[in-house]
């Protein structure tokens, strides 16, 4: 009776553990302001000034580089988060689809159908641009010159293929007949640089184009719309946070392009965090100073965030693992006692590991209709009940069929066998499964930082955006610094019931 007695306490303990998880998400999005943010450097530094303009009012939260427009927007919808900047162009042609020009009052009626509303614009306008390098050979002059150079190679930001007002348009309007390739925004900068590409799509207030003196072609058919920047926020939100908002409108028109150019240069360049910059913008009117000194690895690694982004790694991880348990335990047991259900079982969590991460993550998002903790619970889970289900079945199946036969002899039923005979001897295959599944999902928790949830994996997004290779290290070595640990967590349990059984 001692394996019952001590499991059925345990797994209490763990939905307890799981509900308090998959509630507190939704209890502090009910009482703070949340403002969202894409992944790249502008974006980030206007969603902190909104959120230390909101703060004195009350709780505000930035939930930083959540990704593309689609996401961001889906947490608008959903109430995930209440404010984000955005840009006209986009809002008209990627948002709302216009094939042409919209007014500003008729963009805010059809927004305004959605729950949605358009307000303060900031006052500088980043539109897209192709770049090249300044000692590029028989440089063209515009957009139009590119059709006549097929061997030129695009490196293109992944947004931007994908775009209604990005490549696919902009390739049939000037017959443009390059294959390009995906890169990520930050990276483009460094491949351009080191002759890896020819061509990088660009915001026109990148603080690179100027320190690489690039050549921005010009878009001589006028394909590209204006992007002023603007709020994008929920209907309700001013109603809700009534002193957040007003003093959130007194940022009309106080950010021109110059400023915005000096901002991004002062974290790309200069070193200087988001939080740093945004502090200096609102207590002064003069563009951030350069910092005197960049920090170095141990400095990131060890930052203010340290502690907080542990925590909530950690938290996802086992609560990842915790439900991954709760549903692949029963499910090898299943496949284990009932052959013809075998397959099937094991096909279809074999089949959740080949969807890609951030796919699953884009599919549960409109399912579940919120962004963070909980979609990237549900993500992390699936993705760990393949060792967990596996080795569950394949542990039961290696009991030996004579130790079965002596205890039905004996006069247990084949719920007693299972949890006195089957369970306890399996339990050593059970925990490597499990070892397995904890270990995979310390690396995999970096993904859910895209979607608002945290982790280590906030600084991997941050460093991406920055092309900070530092940055990238601080949050990847403190998750596998975790796997390590938590690979002798397990095989320090491993062989304390290896002797106890």
């Amino acid at each position: 009776m001692h394996f019952r007695i001590r499991i059925q306490p345990l797994s209490t303990f763990w939905l307890v553990f799981l509900a308090v998880c998959l509630t507190s998400g939704k209890a502090h999005a009910d009482t703070s302001l949340n403002v969202g943010s894409k992944r790249f450097t502008e974006s980030y530094i206007l969603g902190e000034i909104l959120t230390q303009i909101a703060a004195p009012h009350g709780p505000a939260h930035h939930l930083q580089g959540l990704g593309n427009t689609a996401i961001v927007l889906n947490a608008l919808k959903t109430g995930s988060i209440d404010i984000y900047p955005e840009y006209l162009g986009t809002i008209q042609t990627e948002i709302l689809k216009h094939e042409g020009p919209a007014s500003l009052p008729q963009l805010q009626a059809e927004l305004a159908l959605q729950g949605l509303g358009l307000a303060v614009p900031l006052g500088f306008n980043n539109t897209y641009a192709l770049a090249m390098r300044p000692d590029a050979a028989d440089m063209p002059e515009s957009l139009s010159d590119l059709a006549k150079k097929p061997a030129l190679r695009f490196g293109l930001s992944h947004e931007f293929l994908g775009r209604t007002d990005g490549w696919p348009g902009l390739a049939r309007l000037y017959q443009l007949p390059q294959r390009p390739a995906g890169l990520d925004h930050g990276i483009a900068y460094d491949a351009l640089a080191s002759g890896q590409v020819d061509v990088i799509d660009i915001y026109s207030t990148d603080a690179r184009i100027k320190q690489m003196n690039l050549h921005v072609l010009l878009d001589d058919r006028h394909y590209f719309p204006r992007y002023d920047a603007v709020l994008l926020y929920r209907l309700d939100m001013p109603a809700r946070f009534p002193q957040a908002w007003a003093a959130i409108q007194k940022l009309e028109g106080k950010i021109d392009n110059a400023r915005m150019i000096a901002m991004n240069a002062a974290v790309e360049l200069d070193g200087k965090s988001f939080a740093q910059v945004a502090q200096q913008f609102l207590s002064t009117s003069s563009p951030p100073a350069a910092a005197t000194r960049r920090e170095g690895l141990l400095q990131k690694l060890f930052g203010p965030d340290f502690m907080r982004l542990t925590w909530q790694h950690l938290l996802l991880v086992l609560a990842a693992i915790s439900l991954a348990c709760l549903l692949g335990i029963p499910l090898g047991i299943i496949a284990a006692f009932a052959p013809r259900l075998r397959q099937a079982v094991m096909a279809g969590v074999g089949i959740l590991q080949t969807v890609p991460s951030l796919a699953l993550l884009a599919m549960l998002i409109p399912l579940l209709g919120m962004i963070g903790f909980v979609p990237a619970l549900i993500a992390l889970s699936l993705y760990a009940l393949l060792p967990v289900v596996r080795n569950t079945c394949v542990g039961i199946l290696q009991v030996p069929d004579g130790l079965r036969m002596a205890a039905l002899a004996l006069g247990l039923s084949h719920g007693q066998r299972l949890r006195h005979v089957d369970l306890p001897l399996a339990l050593p295959m059970i925990l490597a499964g499990i070892k397995t599944a904890a270990v995979m999902s310390v690396g995999t928790a970096t993904i859910a930082a895209f979607i608002g949830a945290g982790g280590y994996g906030e600084r991997i997004t941050i460093g991406l955006a920055l092309n900070d290779n530092q940055m990238l290290l601080a949050g990847a070595l403190p998750a596998a610094a975790l796997a390590l640990l938590t690979q002798w967590s397990f095989d320090l349990l491993e062989r304390l019931i290896v002797k106890k059984y």
